[in-house]
């Protein structure tokens, strides 16, 4: 049976407004966002990352179901907020994902070194051949 006990799936018992949140979010991404984006897909095709994917009351900016790894990429907002980045990140690790946090200046001046930072968390399956 697939979903719940009422055959409900995930997506199906987000609050309705979930999926306008996550369109927006990808309709305006920052620019260290759209960086990472086509460097995990060039770097990781069979990763499957997912952009701005519901989790819960969250959302991650990238996903890969298949490595159960989250990666965010932080700006200088989330250094006023990290009480509840870490409360936001507690609730993805009790979902069986892995969260991997970098700047926006990291990804700007270095995305290269983001990339090698994140192939040793993903499982070989995902690497592809390129790595």
């Amino acid at each position: 049976m697939r979903g719940n006990a009422d055959g409900l799936t995930t997506r199906q018992l987000l609050p309705a407004l979930t999926p306008f949140r996550s369109r927006d979010l990808r309709r305006n991404a920052t620019e260290p966002e759209k960086h990472m984006r086509r460097a995990l897909r060039s770097a990781f095709p069979d990763a499957k990352f997912r952009f701005q994917v519901p989790l819960g009351a969250y959302h991650a900016d990238f996903c890969s179901h298949a490595a159960r790894l989250v990666i965010e990429i932080d700006g200088a907002t989330h250094a006023q907020t990290a009480t509840s980045d870490e409360a936001r990140t507690r609730f993805i690790e009790d979902e069986g994902y892995s969260v991997l946090r970098f700047w926006n200046t990291d990804v700007m001046a270095n995305v290269d070194g983001v990339i090698a930072a994140i192939a040793p968390h993903l499982p070989d399956m995902c690497k592809g051949a390129t790595q």
